[in-house]
């Protein structure tokens, strides 16, 4: 049974509402399509794909230094149009590089402080 692509990501969040709006102004998700659960939630889409499946919970998700799930990625391109949107919007961002890899990252968080990082290639750094 060999994999054929990635699915989703499923987040718990006591900010749903911030969560919705967040993911579809920063990174153009959009609301779609979600089964009949018995509980509160969201699905964001990329086209037609439910990329980030979010779960409403009653209380805050307590920060953990023992986290496994320590960060997810995308791709895209436009790197310096995504920085300026980062800036308006007063959210925190770093770039890295990755050794032997063409590709720089744009690290940030989401309100519930999940790790994202936005991957472009790194001519779009350099030109």
């Amino acid at each position: 049974m060999p994999l054929t692509s990635f699915d989703h990501v499923n987040l718990r969040t006591a900010q749903l509402a911030e969560m919705i709006s967040f993911y579809g102004e920063v990174l153009g998700l959009h609301p779609g399509k979600r089964a009949d659960f018995d509980f509160p939630g969201a699905w964001l889409y990329l086209g037609d794909q439910g990329l980030i499946h979010l779960v409403e919970v009653n209380a805050p998700i307590a920060a953990q230094s023992n986290l496994t799930l320590e960060h997810f990625a995308f791709r895209a391109t436009g790197l310096s149009e995504f920085r300026a949107l980062l800036d308006s919007k007063d959210i925190d961002h770093r770039l890295a590089t990755v050794p032997g890899i063409p590709i720089v990252q744009v690290n940030f968080h989401d309100p519930d402080g999940n790790h994202i990082h936005v991957d472009f290639d790194v001519a779009e750094m350099e030109g």
